[in-house]
């Protein structure tokens, strides 16, 4: 995904930090503005996430407004309420998975069907796109927390390089 939108950032780097912190946060671009969900969002603010100067992300929504296909990208662009830090303190259980290749199907199958046969049902499942993270993960969010005893079940799975219980 990230290789067909960074060509439209050539010879920009600041402009391409800021598109990269909106696809990570799910920041969208609705007219000239940049938008959380519903909430607008200050360039000011953006551009200090980002650790940049303020013009550099009127300028990032200026080429994404003259630019058709990210023009309709970014003004898609939603971000997703993420359950894993919070799961402790509702009594659910959260599953990292460390894949070898992320982009090596079955894994997320393969780990939700031993979830499943031990009677645990998958609140949410947030998954790092490969070509957006570095080191993508995967993270399941459980009714209840997952057992020590599918350690060895989940680890064994095709694909997966390591699995942390939180």
């Amino acid at each position: 995904m990230w290789a067909k939108l960074k060509p439209y950032f050539k010879g920009f780097p600041a402009q391409e930090k800021i598109a990269q912190l909106m696809v990570n946060y799910g920041l969208r671009v609705k007219e000239d503005r940049v938008y959380a969900g519903e909430i607008e969002l200050t360039d000011s603010a953006v551009a200090r996430a980002a650790g940049v100067d303020r013009r550099v992300v009127t300028a990032t929504v200026e080429t994404i407004r003259k630019t058709p296909i990210l023009a309709e990208f970014f003004g898609k662009l939603w971000p997703v309420c993420h359950l894993g830090n919070v799961a402790p303190l509702m009594g659910w259980g959260a599953i990292e998975i460390l894949p070898t290749n992320a982009s090596k199907p079955g894994i997320l199958a393969g780990t939700s069907s031993i979830i499943a046969e031990a009677g645990i049902s998958v609140r949410q499942v947030i998954v790092d796109d490969p070509e957006v993270f570095e080191d993508p993960r995967a993270m399941l969010i459980t009714e209840k927390p997952v057992p020590e005893r599918l350690l060895p079940k989940l680890r064994n799975l095709d694909g997966v390089r390591g699995v942390v219980l939180r």
